[in-house]
């Protein structure tokens, strides 16, 4: 981390390594925060409107009020952003967090004490996008293993609020990463229905049909929208609804989406080669598609990157 490289917390600008979060935070001694990224192309925020209203639809739900607007969140992402990117390489680009949590406890017992007076934590701070960690997806595919760790029911936790209490996707890969350790896991609902991973959506091409799981099961995705629309410039149909590992395992294609490496293509699951095993055409056309848009080879650059 640049020395110079800043981070908003509570209010200020600081130098990274000088943000801290107290271990009395709702965050520590609950896991209760909200949160969502965004990533650059040519150092541009994408879809930067479209993740902070996520956000604060997840504030709403999650009963936390933030201490900024919606607009001066976007002034402080784009002022952080604009001073972060500096310390980047040409071919570099930023992912950029914002988490919010209910605060500091007065009293170090959880739930236990009672919370009184809470000012929530509010934290937005970037990170170069690690783009070799996903090489091998673009070099074979992504194999997707769905782990006896069931995802949580919308009657617990509704899904479409980005949260970190994620020990579920913790003991998730657990089980994932003894199949395969390179494996993501792809959970299921308590139904047998796939649901989503711990960092993307899920999408299968079925006789020439996009399928993406039911909405009551999964966060909705910025990326998986976009791909909606790029969908429809494809000539291709875009349907919501429930489907089971059978489906997954006799489609023609399958993708993961998600904010770092936009799209995916999915050649495996459960070590079953879904279709030939081999990376798709319309995966080339999807992600050919969005790189235009964007105006960044997105193929190439995760697959040159040396970070």
């Amino acid at each position: 981390m640049n020395s110079e490289t800043l981070v908003y917390l509570n209010g200020k600008m600081v130098p990274a390594n000088e943000a801290h979060i107290a271990i009395y935070d709702a965050s520590v001694v609950l896991g209760a925060t909200l949160t969502d990224m965004e990533r650059t192309f040519s150092k541009k925020v994408f879809r930067l409107d479209e993740h902070i209203e996520r956000l604060y639809r997840s504030c709403k739900y999650g009963r936390i009020q933030p201490p900024v607007s919606k607009e001066k969140t976007k002034e402080i992402i784009e002022e952080l952003v604009e001073h972060n990117s500096q310390f980047l390489e040409p071919h570099q680009e930023l992912g950029c967090i914002q988490f919010i949590s209910p605060g500091e406890f007065k009293v170090y017992a959880g739930s236990a004490g009672n919370p009184g007076d809470m000012e929530p934590t509010y934290c937005i701070h970037t990170f170069p996008l690690p783009f070799s960690f996903w090489k091998h997806y673009f070099h074979e595919g992504a194999h997707v293993v769905t782990p006896s760790i069931r995802h949580i029911p919308p009657q617990s936790i509704d899904p479409k609020i980005k949260c970190r209490s994620r020990m579920h996707w913790w003991l998730a890969d657990q089980e994932t990463h003894l199949v395969d350790p390179k494996a993501v896991s792809l959970c299921l609902d308590l139904n047998g229905n796939i649901t989503e991973t711990s960092g993307s959506n899920f999408l299968i091409l079925q006789n020439g049909v996009l399928l993406t799981p039911s909405s009551r099961n999964i966060l909705p995705g910025v990326s998986s929208n976009f791909v909606r629309e790029l969908s429809e410039e494809l000539g291709l149909a875009y349907l919501e609804k429930d489907f089971q590992v059978y489906d997954v395992i006799n489609a023609e294609e399958a993708f993961l989406t998600s904010t770092p490496y936009c799209i995916a293509p999915v050649t495996q699951i459960n070590g079953i080669p879904i279709n030939s095993g081999k990376i798709g055409s319309v995966f080339h056309k999807l992600i050919d598609l969005w790189s235009k848009k964007v105006g960044v080879d997105i193929k190439a650059q995760i697959l040159t990157s040396k970070i």
